[in-house]
């Protein structure tokens, strides 16, 4: 079937339900940023590959909102189908709510995958049925009556991670919470996020490509605590482990069975991560106690062990990358090369590292102008060959043992445009601004992003897309909950930055047909000096690989954004050069040389 068709035949089983609009999200069970090939219905019903969109069909119009990361490659995928492209945040394009607001009809329904909706969503879809005298229908995943082919729910085999890279242990853990629960008077907890029952199990697995968690909920109260998850996906070491946790075991999907039946005064969950059907499960006369998951901060807040081995990491993860650049900077020119096969060798030399477990996400090697798209990414059926000139682009990461990493590097293939190096300095001055920041206690992303934006703002210019996301430790490598971005748009939603964070610092320019640059590199936030004006923080660059030189013009950098750039170079050469060959470090010296 073409998207076409399956629009077509969705709107019929709509017709059968008396559904006017259905929502798909892009969105499994759980809310996760990156989902499993089950839950891909936004491919399969528009086209669009993209990770963040969601998808209105009415028998009218169908229509696909995603960000600005995807803009140019939405307009490219959807061309040719019903589908109408949506750019969230644009001058006069509704949001998904206000688009149902102005169309949906007077006694109008509207439809979605009740476990696929989060219930804070769901409520302000409730509201805009109520305002037409409408109503929701929440019971049906229509697209599963005409997806024949429809992947299976994953189901991998679980492992544990041991508390020398955890740093805690699962039993200090659960006890840390029941004493949260404690704190918010609440009988029991449902957690539904996958990072964060991931992290409070020390255990991770690979139902999601690239990210190791496991399809799963959890139940906790003071005496039990439950865990839903597959059967095949318990290997006997893990359940001796959770049984020593005394942790009871349940079928992924009883969870809808035995919600109804619990005997609680009151639970706390998250309503923008707990799906619509969970919360309706519970019972009525249950107090819902609604606040974000305590798991989302205490996990973002790296210990000493995560701490210290995600250094290691990085070392691991910069050797690999710097060899792959020294190696794609030497044989430009002299070998056909590709998009994909640059990702390809990055990749082998990442496996080279020991305890090497998966990439972080797929690798984002983009050539010339395709690296105008943010999250492009190179197919067998679409690539482009590199040529000794212009930028490629590579956006990577990985997960090790000792924990996960995410780098962009912009590197030259030969002759630049004189635009290309302004365009490459000034977003290195960005990056470079904001990795020597230091700041009170208090502060939160959004007061930093202007550093990073400030010399691309002046300019005239910016990006669609935030500066940096904290990243998890073996888990989701976007991870929250702090971030920079200078666009709030929960204004009580905000979290103070604190030592042991870590975020990226990834600034960008992309130039829609010719290019696009982005540097990015690892901060932890870590304490500086404490004055009278209170306790003052700063960051470590955790990432290790060089900028590229060629593409610099020196006489746009002010004296303070040389010393910074230097000061990393001489870092990044003392501590990958044990591990280069001779003549891997006589290339090194000169590209990480004092300008």
């Amino acid at each position: 079937m073409t998207v076409n068709e399956r629009i077509d035949a969705l709107r019929e089983e709509m017709k059968k339900e008396g559904i006017d609009f259905y929502l798909i999200p892009m969105a499994d069970y759980h809310t996760s940023e990156y989902v499993g090939d089950y839950f891909k219905g936004v491919e399969y019903i528009s086209g669009f590959t993209g990770t963040n969109a969601t998808v209105v069909i009415s028998q009218d119009e169908a229509g696909l909102w995603t960000d600005g990361r995807y803009f140019i490659q939405a307009r490219m995928e959807l061309d040719g189908t019903y589908v109408k492209l949506f750019e969230m945040g644009e001058e006069g394009v509704p949001t998904v709510e206000k688009y149902m607001e102005e169309h949906l009809k007077e006694h109008g329904v509207i439809g979605f995958d009740g476990k696929c909706i989060y219930e804070e969503l769901a409520e302000k879809f409730q509201k805009i049925a109520e305002k037409k005298n409408g109503s929701l229908n929440t019971a049906y995943d229509l697209l599963d009556r005409f997806w024949t082919e429809r992947p299976e729910l994953p189901k991998t085999k679980l492992w544990v991670l041991e508390e020398k890279y955890a740093g805690e242990s699962m039993s200090d853990k659960i006890a840390w919470l029941r004493g949260v629960m404690k704190e918010k008077e609440a009988d029991a907890y449902l957690l539904t996020s996958l990072y964060d029952i991931a992290w409070l199990f020390n255990m991770r697995a690979d139902d999601i490509k690239y990210v190791p968690v496991f399809m799963s909920y959890v139940w906790l109260t003071a005496e039990e605590i439950r865990l839903y998850v597959a059967e095949e996906s318990l290997t006997e070491a893990v359940k001796a482990y959770l049984a020593e946790n005394g942790v009871e075991v349940r079928a992924y999907d009883a969870i809808y069975q035995d919600l109804p039946e619990v005997s609680v005064k009151s639970v706390l969950y998250n309503p923008a991560v707990v799906n619509h059907s969970l919360v309706e499960a519970l019972p009525k006369d249950v107090e819902k106690i609604e606040d974000v998951d305590p798991t989302d901060e205490r996990k973002s807040v790296k210990n000493d062990t995560e701490i210290q081995n995600t250094i290691q990491a990085h070392i691991k993860d910069g050797v690999a990358v710097t060899k792959f650049i020294y190696w794609l900077k030497k044989n430009i020119g002299k070998m056909e090369m590709t998009e994909i096969s640059a990702a390809d060798y990055l990749e082998e030399r990442r496996k080279e590292q020991e305890h090497f477990l998966d990439l972080s996400f797929e690798t984002i090697s983009a050539y010339g102008p395709n690296a105008a798209m943010m999250h492009y990414e190179p197919t067998p059926e679409k690539f482009s060959k590199l040529k000794p000139e212009g930028f490629l682009l590579v956006d990577s990461g990985a997960h090790y043992l000792e924990g996960t990493t995410d780098i962009t590097r912009t590197i030259v293939l030969g002759e630049l445009t004189e635009k290309m190096k302004e365009y490459f300095t000034v977003t290195l001055r960005s990056n470079l601004r904001l990795s020597a920041a230091k700041f009170p206690e208090g502060t939160i992303g959004q007061n930093l992003d202007v550093l990073a934006r400030g010399p691309v703002w002046d300019m005239g210019l910016d990006y669609r897309c935030g500066t940096g996301h904290g990243v998890g430790h073996i888990l989701n490598v976007h991870e929250g909950p702090q971030s920079f971005r200078w666009r709030v748009m929960d204004r009580a939603k905000v979290w103070r930055l604190k030592p042991g964070m870590i975020t990226t610092n990834e600034p960008g320019l992309y130039i829609e047909d010719e290019f696009g640059i982005r540097h990015e590199n690892e901060l932890l936030c870590r304490e500086a000096e404490k004055t009278e004006y209170g306790q003052y923080y700063h960051f470590q660059v955790i990432t290790y690989a060089p900028f590229d030189l060629d593409a610099i013009k020196p006489e746009m950098l002010t004296y303070l954004e040389k010393e910074e750039l230097n000061r990393y170079h001489k870092m990044v050469y003392d501590t990958l050069s044990p591990y280069m060959t001779e003549e891997e470090n006589a290339w090194l010296k000169e590209a990480t040389r004092a300008i």
